[in-house]
């Protein structure tokens, strides 16, 4: 198994588009073999716990226009069929058109992850 943790710039003025191309990767990558763990949107109005808490003098709070998306596959291989089937899925031919319309995002960093386990 592996992850793949994306990291998204995000046009703050756009969170409810971001919502909608979320929920609808969430469901893509799901319906093909993957398992989507969530994306994870700034807080709304919601006081959260001290970022500095685990080791004062090194945490800070981060910035108030990034998301992150984790999801995993099996497989290298179950990934690569993924990749060269959801392109044709009329749901991502959708989001897409509609991100290429009205971006949600400003860019995006994208890591391939192992877990580590005990």
């Amino acid at each position: 198994m592996f992850s793949c943790h994306i990291r998204y710039i995000l046009d703050p003025t756009k969170m409810a588009e971001f919502k909608e191309y979320a929920t609808t990767w969430i469901a893509l990558i799901n319906n093909y073999g993957g398992i989507h763990h969530g994306y994870f949107i700034p807080g709304e109005a919601c006081d959260f716990p001290d970022t500095t808490f685990s080791f004062p003098g090194l945490g800070s709070t981060g910035p108030e226009h990034i998301a992150i998306a984790l999801f995993s596959f099996p497989t290298i291989e179950a990934y690569e069929k993924y990749r060269r089937e959801v392109p044709l899925d009329e749901k991502c031919q959708s989001i897409t058109a509609r991100f290429k319309q009205s971006p949600c995002f400003l860019s995006y960093e994208q890591t391939f992850l192992s877990p580590v386990f005990k």
